[in-house]
C-alpha cells in the first residue's frame, strides 16, 4: 500500500449534504434568531445573560418559541458553550390544489411539491376558502431539521 492509498477514504453519506444544525457559541446568539432547545428548532424571543458567578461562567438564559409548534420553551447555558442553531428555510410556493389535506405546491420554475400538509386551525381554513373562491394563492414554507411547515399565505399579484 503506497503512502498516498492510506489517505483515500471512502464516506457514505445519507443526506444531501446540507446539515440540519450547526454550532453556535451561547454568547453569539440575538434576540429572533434560532435556537435549538430542548430538541426543537424555536425562534429566539427574549435573552437575558447573568454576570460570572464565583466558581465560572456567566450563564445565558434563552426564551424561545418553537417555530412548528408555537410552544414556549426555556434552556440556560454556559455562555462559552456552543448550542444549535438550525437551518432554517423559508420559500414561497405556488397553490395549485388541495387534496385531502395535502396542499399541492409549484415551485417558481415548476417542481412541484405535495407532501405539505394543510394547516390546523385559522390558517388552513383562511388558504382552503381563498382556495375555494377562485384566488391565485402563494403559501410560504418554513423548513428546519426535516420538517416543514405553512405559515403563511398571500394573493398571488395579478400578472405573475
Amino acid at each position: 500500500m503506497s503512502d498516498d492509498e492510506q489517505h483515500n477514504h471512502t464516506f457514505e453519506q445519507a443526506s444531501a449534504g446540507a446539515s440540519l444544525t450547526f454550532p453556535m457559541q451561547c454568547s453569539a446568539l440575538r434576540k429572533n434568531g434560532f435556537v435549538v432547545i430542548k430538541g426543537r428548532p424555536c425562534k429566539i424571543v427574549d435573552m437575558s445573560t447573568s454576570k460570572t458567578g464565583k466558581h465560572g461562567h456567566a450563564k445565558v438564559h434563552l426564551v424561545g418559541i418553537d417555530i412548528f409548534t408555537q410552544k414556549k420553551l426555556e434552556d440556560i447555558s454556559p455562555s462559552t458553550h456552543n448550542m444549535d442553531v438550525p437551518n432554517v428555510k423559508r420559500e414561497e410556493y405556488q397553490l395549485v390544489n388541495i387534496d385531502d389535506d395535502f396542499l399541492n405546491l409549484m415551485t417558481s420554475d415548476g417542481t412541484p411539491k405535495d407532501d405539505v400538509k394543510l394547516p390546523e386551525g385559522d390558517l388552513g381554513k383562511e388558504i382552503q376558502e381563498n382556495f375555494d373562491a377562485g384566488k391565485d394563492l402563494l403559501v410560504t414554507i418554513v423548513s428546519a431539521m426535516g420538517e416543514e411547515q405553512a405559515i403563511s399565505w398571500k394573493e398571488a399579484p395579478k400578472g405573475a
